[in-house]
């Protein structure tokens, strides 16, 4: 495999900016060189709130990870979420001018082009089209049809759009911060790929992304991408409520939150106690431990059942047989697999991006799941492009025809203006 080094990706979240700068190894693997991890500043629900602020956040974050990895970051692949973020199913077709020929990437292409043909509004533009399966001449199949013959090929793709302002506003930020925008990625399909395995996409999975101002929804049912949401709910609506329950600044209930909070409080023992700074004269205060969990458990169990209720009214509860999988920040709450399976009765587990990164263990964590998908993503796309017309050997069961496919001639991403 070509051996890649310097690309980048920047995940834009609410609470953290996070910018990795990596390739794949001589083994074909994935080696993060450099990265950046900084307080989020200006963003509010996955949008931008305040363009200076975020900006500077997003410099900061580059710059980090620019001296870490001795590169100099001129483009990089960005995160996007926010709960403009929409979806829906589309189905693009091809004739074959000749049934000699067999299918080509091209062709593919051209089937992915009429998918995107759907009628959104003027203020959405299309951010993917993924493809599901394909049909060829009525033979449904998941696989990659490029070399098979047939007179006409059709793809279900799941078309993602989001709103142009809120796009617009965050590749300002990043261009601001002196990075162009290669492409942009939608966040919890990022995540997805880093923490998601392929039996879990077969027999149907919904990936979960708790972040601070977002819950990221990501669906698959036979191998493909069948749902993405984003709810407007996430971790700060704990820290939030904390805030007003034991009357602290939100710096002091983040920290409780994540030191002394658990998803079952009655799980801690009701005369456990701690210090914490608060408002008011004194300025600290002991409280109660299981207060605080109490407080915890309640908005976590809405956002689990906001997580549920999406699922079901959907219709994908009974075709998810591998259950839920939780990341993203709000994954690491003590108790929360016990919680989500009370609440959502289905297996759960928590999904953390694996080792073997040459990385920093800081990543080894479900906070960092969007931000390893999408270095994955933007260094796949990379080697891609470097190489659009040869097909990758079935010898390297690393990169399969999905990665192939999210290459051609950047079908899924709309062109830069």
């Amino acid at each position: 495999m070509r051996r890649t080094s310097g690309v980048a990706a920047i995940d834009v979240g609410t609470t953290k900016i996070c910018t990795l700068v990596g390739g794949f190894d001589d083994r074909g693997r994935l080696s993060i060189t450099g990265m950046g991890i900084c307080s989020a500043r200006g963003m509010a629900r996955g949008g931008v709130d305040d363009i200076a602020k975020a900006t500077a956040a997003i410099q900061a974050s580059v710059r980090a990870a620019e001296e870490m990895s001795n590169t100099r970051i001129v483009s990089a692949t960005v995160g996007v979420a926010g709960a403009h973020i929409a979806c829906l199913n589309s189905r693009g077709t091809v004739a074959m001018p000749n049934v000699q020929r067999a299918i080509t990437a091209e062709d593919v292409k051209r089937a992915l082009e009429g998918a995107r043909t759907v009628t959104i509004p003027n203020n959405r533009e299309i951010l993917h089209a993924i493809p599901r399966f394909f049909v060829v001449d009525g033979d449904e199949s998941s696989g990659d049809p490029v070399g098979k013959y047939g007179h006409r090929l059709d793809v279900e793709a799941h078309v993602i759009t989001g709103a142009v302002t809120a796009i617009q506003n965050l590749t300002r930020c990043v261009e601001d911060a002196g990075v162009q925008v290669d492409m942009l990625a939608l966040g919890p399909v990022a995540a997805a790929d880093a923490v998601l395995d392929d039996e879990e996409r077969t027999h149907g999975v919904a990936l979960a992304d708790i972040g601070g101002g977002t819950t990221d929804l990501a669906v698959y049912v036979e191998g493909a991408i069948l749902h993405t949401a984003v709810l407007p709910i996430g971790g700060n609506n704990i820290s939030n409520d904390v805030v007003y329950g034991l009357r602290a600044p939100f710096s002091a209930a983040e920290a409780a939150k994540e030191i002394y909070g658990q998803a079952l409080a009655a799980e801690v023992a009701p005369g456990e106690t701690f210090e914490i700074e608060a408002f008011g004269a004194e300025r600290r205060r002991i409280v109660s431990r299981r207060d605080l969990c109490e407080i915890v458990q309640a908005r976590m169990e809405e956002i689990l059942e906001m997580i549920r209720e999406e699922v079901t009214r959907l219709g994908y509860e009974e075709m998810i047989s591998a259950g839920i999988v939780l990341t993203g920040g709000g994954a690491n709450l003590a108790g929360i697999v016990s919680l989500a399976e009370r609440v959502m009765r289905m297996p759960v587990r928590i999904g953390s991006p694996p080792g073997g990164y040459h990385m920093d263990e800081t990543l080894e964590n479900p906070a960092f799941s969007t931000s390893i998908g999408l270095l994955g993503w933007a260094v796949r796309e990379h080697d891609a492009v470097l190489r659009p017309a040869r097909p990758r050997p079935a010898s390297r069961p690393a990169v399969g025809w999905r990665q192939r496919l999210s290459g051609i001639a950047r079908v899924y991403l709309p062109e830069e203006n």
